[in-house]
């Protein structure tokens, strides 16, 4: 799956938005805790069909008590085939390993937007 720079923006602005409005509103942070499909439906006016063997878990870390860690999908290397945008980033020096590290992430957001 070819992740574009455009794609990774637009899953970076709906995490924003959903952190914003989950800031705002107590009942739509529960929502979203809660059922994550439901307030992915209730902020951006779309239905987003979720693949059966696809979980999206929201989890509140606003305890500035703890440290949270998230430990994402290992990339398989093999497969992965990059677009020009992210092969310029490679080759303008950005360490490959942060690199992959944000592409696995970026995988399951730009899904999200691919289905907005």
């Amino acid at each position: 799956m070819k992740i574009t720079l455009e794609q990774q923006k637009k899953g970076a602005e709906l995490i924003k938005a959903l952190v914003e409005k989950a800031w705002e509103s107590a009942a739509f942070k529960d929502q979203l805790l809660n059922n994550p499909e439901q307030a992915l439906q209730q902020l951006t006016g779309k239905n987003i069909p979720v693949p059966e063997n696809v979980k999206i878990i929201a989890e509140d870390q606003s305890n500035e008590n703890i440290i949270y860690f998230n430990i994402p999908a290992e990339p398989n290397f093999d497969e992965l085939e990059l677009t020009e945008e992210q092969l310029e980033l490679i080759a303008g020096g950005l360490t490959p390993a942060l690199y992959f590290g944000g592409v696995a992430v970026g995988i399951g957001i730009s899904w999200a937007v691919s289905h907005l």
